[in-house]
């Protein structure tokens, strides 16, 4: 036989059978492309992404800082009404009975010189413009039987139409101001800057202390394994908030201690998910090979087994960082945060208690920073959980 009846041309159709359709994805890629296709895990991303970026870069080129105060200017809302005096003068009825200067535009003026009060009269007497504005809010006892009518204003004596001619955005404060005239927009994304850095510095500890903790108690196994759960079980048995708020109240209140008992106990269930996740993996014969060839168990560790395990450590991550926004509020609203001047989303909302009424927009404005900022990470990390999950890929 020949050699050239031992070979056969091969056909069209087996030659287009070979061709690779598309180049392989590693794990991450195939990760990053089930991600982009979820849209409230990639909605969660951009406005993390926002969030950071507004509560850095936007305080560095502001002329305002959270501590600014401005007498008289406390309590205005982000929608004002503008009453006319004449001449494109505009002023704001304050819910106090008092009056501030404000631009057509909605932009703050002043707080005008109050020149007389007579609190029998129920009035007060300004110097705006060069005139002479007399509010009289002794309607307001008798507004029902008024119509309605709770004030009058006179300007050089004459009663002017205190008919709002228009309701404006208040272009000076965006979000308003609190009972002490300092911006609530500023003192967010001040807040913003704390929340994220207890959430930063809880996602570190995770990953230092959890994963190292998990990793050695997973792999070691038997009485080391036993010792070192039994530690996170004793641990774990109280309350966490317990823990957080006894380590408050004995050490002092501050940003500092926050950090501090947050970093104590909230690597826990890292530690828990780690060692579960070792122990399936630790008999595979990747690890064998690698005992075989006389690698430590440190680097088997942290060079095999924990790189197999970042899907659901990643996600665990993601998971616990809205939880320790929500705990630092939380102790900022109730007195055990940071300590005043400084700004948080727990003592925005705290603050706004005692105004909750007259002035709601105080307390709506850090609920809803809190509100996005949890659910955010929280599409995030479901995102994350489908993408990494090999069980759940199509």
């Amino acid at each position: 036989m020949s050699k050239a009846s031992k070979w056969e041309r091969i056909t069209e159709e087996d030659r287009q059978s070979q061709i690779i359709p598309r180049p392989s994805r590693t794990y991450w890629q195939d990760a990053w492309r089930m991600l982009r296709k979820n849209v409230l895990a990639m909605t969660g991303l951009f406005t993390i992404i926002i969030i950071a970026c507004c509560a850095i870069f936007l305080p560095m080129i502001s002329d305002i800082s959270y501590s600014d105060q401005k007498a008289g200017l406390g309590n205005i809302p982000p929608r004002i009404e503008l009453t006319a005096l004449g001449d494109d003068s505009y002023v704001y009825v304050h819910n106090e009975y008092k009056l501030i200067e404000v631009s057509g535009k909605g932009e703050i003026l002043s707080a005008p010189e109050l020149i007389n009060e007579d609190a029998m009269m129920a009035t007060k007497t300004y110097e705006i413009a060069g005139k002479e504005v007399v509010l009289d809010y002794s309607y307001a006892k008798r507004a029902k039987k008024n119509g309605g009518v709770k004030y009058k204003i006179f300007v050089e004596g004459q009663e002017i139409d205190t008919t709002p001619v228009k309701t404006v955005w208040n272009k000076t404060n965006v979000l308003g101001t609190d009972g002490l005239g300092r911006d609530i927009w500023i003192r967010i994304l001040y807040g913003a800057r704390i929340s994220l850095l207890v959430g930063l510095v809880a996602s570190l500890v995770n990953l230092v202390i959890g994963v190292v903790y998990g990793g050695i108690s997973g792999y070691e196994g038997g009485r080391v394994d036993n010792i070192m759960m039994r530690i996170v079980d004793i641990i774990n048995s109280v309350p966490s908030l317990l823990v957080v708020i006894l380590l408050m109240v004995v050490i002092s209140p501050g940003l500092k201690t926050i950090i501090m008992t947050i970093g104590l106990i909230y690597w826990l269930g890292m530690a828990r998910l780690v060692r579960g996740q070792v122990l399936s993996l630790k008999e595979q014969e990747f690890v064998l090979a690698a005992r075989t060839i006389g690698v430590s168990k440190f680097k088997i560790i942290m060079k095999h087994l924990i790189p197999n395990a970042m899907g659901p450590i990643i996600v665990s991550l993601t998971m616990s960082i809205p939880s320790a926004i929500f705990t630092e509020s939380f102790l900022s609203f109730i007195g055990l945060g940071v300590s005043a001047p400084m700004a948080s989303w727990g003592t925005l909302a705290n603050d706004a208690l005692g105004g909750i009424r007259s002035y709601p927009y105080q307390l709506i404005a850090p609920s809803l920073a809190i509100a996005i900022t949890m659910f955010a990470f929280n599409f995030l990390g479901d995102g994350l959980r489908d993408a990494l999950d090999p069980r759940l890929r199509k």
